[in-house]
Parts: structure tokens; sequence; C-alpha cells
């Protein structure tokens, strides 16, 4: 019997695509060309499976397109990029990489947070344009980190993580809102309070976006939401684009309704809105807050211990949904 045929989508860990040859007969875009909806169904139509980063939409059509495929693992926490109920009703597995990439994520957001709070971007564009001559008692002065209050919007593992920094590390005084509270034993660990969205956001000092984007979290954080702050808050987004209002959140920083954000992901990224561009009171990264070797390879290796498994008749590690009627077979 001949191997499974698998598509990896994007460049991988060498390393990573040596062990799946071991499996399957791989098709690796180690080029990392950036094919488009139609060039990734025509390489995906006779696969078995595939591994994707998070930015190839898997919907409808091109399912109807790939009657073998019978997974497709995201090498990402995040699986905005599936349709999971046409998915589910081709019969065919999503998986993702929770927990790998919990602490490498809260570390970065929690530098986002205080390179925002401290101005370390404007700073540093204000010595490179040699425009440092002398010292002065206000030059650059930000907002306060430690003994603030710290605001979460999503405390699933990686806003409890960014909690327990906040609160152990620097004496924070956390509060969070979530669609569900947490249980009694985990608040405790985090020292987080819960609250509604409307104390978050009238309370935060510093307020984190840590939640999943869905349809229902598209704009969470819009014009009237943002008003909400206080002018001294700063807004962290290290979740996904399209949680913020980008155009919304650029005004916002110009007329200095908040005092200054970070964000590490954007609505229709790579792009990134031109007015962001503009005003001098962000921190912009791009989508990096995963980007440690370390973490990247352990999410790259969950993906295709995934792909392994489930090709193999085994149970995945970490599935998103679960297929009505799997596919069967065409080997």
């Amino acid at each position: 019997m001949s191997k499974p045929r698998i598509l990896i989508a994007r460049k991988i860990f060498p390393e990573v695509i040596e062990r799946l040859s071991q499996h399957f007969d791989v098709e690796a875009n180690q080029d990392d060309a950036l094919w488009s909806d139609a060039e990734l169904a025509e390489r995906l139509k006779d696969k078995d499976g595939a591994l994707t980063t998070g930015t190839q939409p898997i919907g409808a059509e091109l399912l109807a397109a790939c009657p073998r495929l019978k997974i497709v693992a995201n090498m990402t926490v995040g699986y905005n990029n599936f349709d999971v109920e046409a998915m589910t009703a081709a019969g065919v597995l999503g998986t993702n990489t929770p927990d790998v990439l919990t602490e490498t994520t809260a570390d970065f957001g929690f530098a986002l947070l205080m390179a925002t709070a401290r101005r370390v971007t404007e700073s540093e564009h204000y010595l490179r344009a040699g425009k440092w001559t002398r010292w002065s008692y206000d030059m650059f002065a930000g907002t306060e980190v430690h003994g603030s209050t710290l605001g979460i919007l999503g405390m699933g593992r990686i806003g409890q993580a960014i909690a327990r920094r906040g609160a152990h590390g620097f004496g924070m005084n956390v509060i969070y809102h979530n669609r569900s509270r947490l249980a009694p034993a985990l608040e405790a660990e985090c020292k987080a309070r819960y609250v509604s969205k409307d104390e978050l956001l009238a309370n935060a000092d510093h307020l984190v976006l840590v939640l999943p984007y869905t349809p229902e979290s598209h704009h969470a954080m819009g014009a009237a939401e943002i008003a909400r702050m206080k002018p001294t808050a700063t807004l962290i987004n290290i979740a996904r684009g399209g949680i913020v209002d980008d155009a919304a959140l650029a005004q916002a920083l110009k007329d200095r309704t908040i005092a200054a954000a970070g964000l590490d992901v954007f609505e229709g990224e790579p792009a990134v809105n031109p007015w962001l561009l503009q005003v001098p009171n962000v921190v912009l990264t791009p989508h990096i807050a995963s980007a440690t070797v370390k973490t990247r390879l352990k999410m790259s290796d969950l993906a295709a211990d995934n792909l392994i498994a489930y090709l193999a008749g085994r149970a995945p590690l970490t599935p998103v949904n679960e297929p009505v009627h799997p596919r069967l077979s065409r080997n």
C-alpha cells in the first residue's frame, strides 16, 4: 500500500519534514510561495492531509475540490482559517496547537505591554533620529506597570498566564472578563477578579486582549469600547486581527482618547492600516508572539503528531471538530 500523501503549505523546519517523510509522501512548500485559493486547492486535490499555518483558508469550495482530504493540521492555536462547520460536514478533521505556545505568547504579551506603557518605540525612534540632546523630567514619561490594574479580555490559557505574570511578578490588580467565569481555584491562582466588560474597560490601566476570533468577537473593541477606557490606559492585542477596529483605534490614538497601544495582530494582515503607521503612540510587531525557535518547533511537531496519528487510524491529539462522516481512504 502506498503512503498517504500530505501537503505542507508553508516553509517549516527541515527536521519536521524529514520526520513526516518517514510516514507520508510529502509535498513541501520550502520556497514559501504564497498560493492563491485556486493554487492551494489544485495542490490539495490528491492529498490525504495538510499542514497549514493559519493563513490558508479551508472552506466548502476547497473541500469539494479535494475529495481525498481527511485532516488539516494548523500549526497555530487559532483556527479562524477553518470553516469548521463545512469541514465537519465534509468529514475532514481540523487540529490546532494549544498549550505548547502558552508561556511564550504570554511572555511576549507582557513584553508588549511594558514596551507600550514605557514608550520604548517612541523613545528609540527619537534617539535614532538624533533628537536626544538633553535630559528632561518628563521626557517620554509613560504609565506605571507595577501596582497598576491589569485588565484581561479573554481568560483562557494565555490570559491566565498573563494574569499570573501581572499579579505575582508586578503586584498588579488583575481583573478580567470572559464568556464564562473561571473556577474559584483558578481565580485564586491568578489573583484575578471577574468583572463585567463595562467595568473592565472603565478600570483597566492596561487592557490585554486574548480572546479567540469569531463572528461574535469581530470588533469587540470598536470606537465605542475604546472611548470607555481611561485616557491614560493602554490597549494590547495579541489575540487576532479583527477583534480590534484598527481604523477606530488609529483615530483614538491620534486623538489621545487612550494613551497608547501595542499590536501584534492586525485586520487583513500582513497589510497594516496605514493610519496606524502614522501615529507615534503605538508599538507594532508582525505577529511574532509565539516566535521562539523552541516554541515554533513544538508547534510544528504537534501539527505533525496530529497528522501521523490520524492518518494511521489513531485519535488525534488536539482536534477542533469531530467529523460526522470521516472520509474513507482512497489509497
